[in-house]
This record gives structure tokens, C-alpha cells and sequence, in this order.
């Protein structure tokens, strides 16, 4: 789409910003964070064993190219590629959108990673987003 001035030629195009992102990987026991990554120009990133992940975790439970978190319109959704599922609040998920906060958890009993919209939360903001993922990670059996 686009406008011709005489000499002046106007393209028209939509610009969307990707969100930030960032992914939380939860201790398993006491589920506090243990490693974070922020996403900041990615519309596409993959979690699983493969070097190639923009997230790389080394478990057996894990596949290797395991789920995708892919920015959509509303925001972002996870995408499971993995054999062993990816569950959210304990139900396996092939899709989902996603909700400020949520856990995910690769396979039945594998790693959990909290999924934050915008940069790691820091101070008292912080503490709350890691007490509400303790409670999700609870409820999951974590």
C-alpha cells in the first residue's frame, strides 16, 4: 500500500513491536529462580537440549527442540514440540496463550519455567512474581 506525491513516493506499512519476554527457570524443589533470559527482538523462542534453542536445558525428560514461546497478536502463545508435552497447571498442552506469570513445565516431572511479559521483575516486584510462581509450582506437584 502505498501514495505517489509527483516525485515523493509514500509507502504505508504496520510496524509491531515484539514484546519482551522473559523465561524464569524455576528451582524444582523450592521453586525460586535459578537462570533468567530476556527477550527483547525474538518472535520465536525454543526451549529443548538441541544447541540450537535460544533456551538450552540439559535434561533427559527434555526433547530436543521441546516447545516454542511465539509472539502472536494478542501477545505470545507456547507451542509444544516435544514428545514428553509441555503441562500447564498440571494438564498437558499442545497450545496455549499465554498469561503474566504462568509456569510451564517440560514433561510430567521436568523443569519448570516461569514466563514473565516484559524484563525480570526486580526488588518487592519480584519476591510477588516468584511467590505467585511457588504457589502455581505447588499446585502442579513441584
Amino acid at each position: 500500500m502505498g501514495a505517489s506525491l509527483g516525485w515523493l513516493s509514500v509507502s504505508a506499512f504496520v510496524y509491531r513491536a515484539i514484546p519482551v519476554i522473559t523465561l524464569t527457570l524455576l528451582h524444582p524443589l523450592q521453586s525460586t529462580p535459578v537462570q533468567s533470559w530476556t527477550f527483547e527482538q525474538d518472535s520465536v523462542v525454543r526451549i529443548g537440549r538441541a544447541a540450537d534453542n535460544q533456551v538450552v536445558l540439559y535434561s533427559a525428560v527434555v526433547s530436543r527442540h521441546h516447545v516454542e514461546v511465539q509472539a502472536a497478536d494478542s501477545g505470545w502463545r507456547v507451542v509444544n514440540l516435544g514428545t514428553n508435552g509441555t503441562y500447564v497447571s498440571g494438564k498437558r498442552v499442545e497450545e496455549y496463550n499465554v498469561e503474566d506469570g504462568m509456569v510451564i513445565r517440560l514433561a510430567r516431572s521436568g523443569p519448570m519455567i516461569q514466563i514473565r511479559m516484559g524484563p525480570a521483575p526486580t526488588g518487592a516486584q519480584g519476591e510477588e512474581a516468584f511467590r505467585v510462581a511457588q504457589e502455581q509450582a505447588e499446585q502442579m506437584g513441584g
